[in-house]
């Protein structure tokens, strides 16, 4: 396994987490995955496969450019504001803050967020509250859905730092 492993327990916790808030199907939903990394990148996909409307929102132009060459929305993430009220569930990947108050106010009162981002995470969760919405902060996700795999992953990855050490 590679280090990239632990990216497919995440996005199959975040589909556990948003079927589980959600008071609607994932097929047909509008979502929005903030970050397009190796978690985004899997998230968009598995939410895609099971008929989610998804879209991405990157920093960089070239992963806009593979969100759209996957079938996805694009749009950058410098320009949230303005354009979040239409989406049912938004995901954020990005451990720095990309959901502020002024993102969050254009949310809708029922859109579910799950920040699958390590801390500092990427919500402003103070302003969430204020503003009335769900925020799941799902740290350690692949060790609570997947344990085994999870474990499997970062033993992998020990092994093969070693290994490039020559140890």
């Amino acid at each position: 396994m590679c280090p990239s492993a632990n990216a497919l327990p995440t996005a199959e916790g975040a589909i556990q987490l948003a079927m589980e808030h959600l008071p609607i199907t994932i097929h047909g939903a509008r979502v929005l995955i903030i970050g397009f990394g190796r978690v985004g990148r899997i998230t968009a996909q598995r939410f895609a496969a099971l008929g989610a409307r998804v879209t991405v929102a990157a920093r960089k132009y070239e992963q806009l450019a593979w969100a759209q060459a996957m079938g996805f929305g694009g749009q950058q993430l410098e320009h949230l504001v303005g354009w979040l009220c239409g989406y049912d569930l938004v995901v954020n990947t990005v451990p720095a803050l990309v959901l502020g108050r002024g993102e969050l106010e254009d949310l809708k009162p029922d859109c579910l967020i799950l920040d699958l981002a390590s801390k500092p995470g990427g919500v402003d969760l103070s302003a969430a509250g204020d503003l009335g919405l769900t925020v799941v902060w799902a740290l350690s996700l692949p060790g609570k859905v997947a344990p085994v795999t999870a474990g499997a992953a970062i033993k992998s990855t020990i092994y093969n730092m070693l290994r490039e050490l020559g140890r």
